[in-house]
């Protein structure tokens, strides 16, 4: 499985970075979050558990997993490796690409699927990655985007 969300936003890149990678402020700023918090601290990242809402029109639906955290500002990028949850095994890569008058931010999800025989495959592909993956990280990524071009108007103005 592998999904790809991408937006191209009017920040600058460094300010877009700043946000990805200030995961703990995520709930402040994401109203689908219900908390995110560090297990274990390192210089470069360490073990987050993160819990977010999947909306479906009037119902929520809790998701909820521990990722090692990555990052990487000599490359804009933060990488993460689920290590509980469902998604166990998953690979994330968020990356901020200086482009005209902004970013190119993408976040890439990569997969082989949970530990279900005979329907891991289809679960991946048909139902946890464009449902539940790309539901979530679509709205971090629009989230993300809104909060920091929100701050660079103000700080235009």
């Amino acid at each position: 499985m592998r999904t790809v969300d991408r937006l191209m936003v009017d920040a600058a890149p460094e300010r877009v970075f700043a946000a990805a990678a200030d995961v703990e402020r995520w709930p402040e700023i994401l109203p689908h979050y219900r908390w995110v918090r560090f297990l274990e601290r390192r210089g470069d990242g360490g073990v987050v558990e993160m819990a977010a809402w999947r909306p479906f029109r009037l119902l929520r639906y809790p998701t909820w997993w521990v990722s090692e955290m990555w990052i990487e500002p000599e490359r804009l990028a933060i990488r993460y490796r689920h290590v509980r949850g469902i998604t166990a095994g998953m690979d994330v890569e968020w990356r901020v690409v200086p482009a005209a008058g902004g970013s190119d931010v993408s976040i890439v999800h990569e997969w082989g699927g949970p530990g279900w025989p005979l329907v891991r495959r289809p679960a991946a592909e048909w139902v946890i990655g464009p449902v539940f993956v790309h539901g979530i990280a679509s709205r971090t990524l629009a989230g993300i985007a809104a909060f920091v071009e929100r701050a660079s108007a103000r700080k235009a103005s």
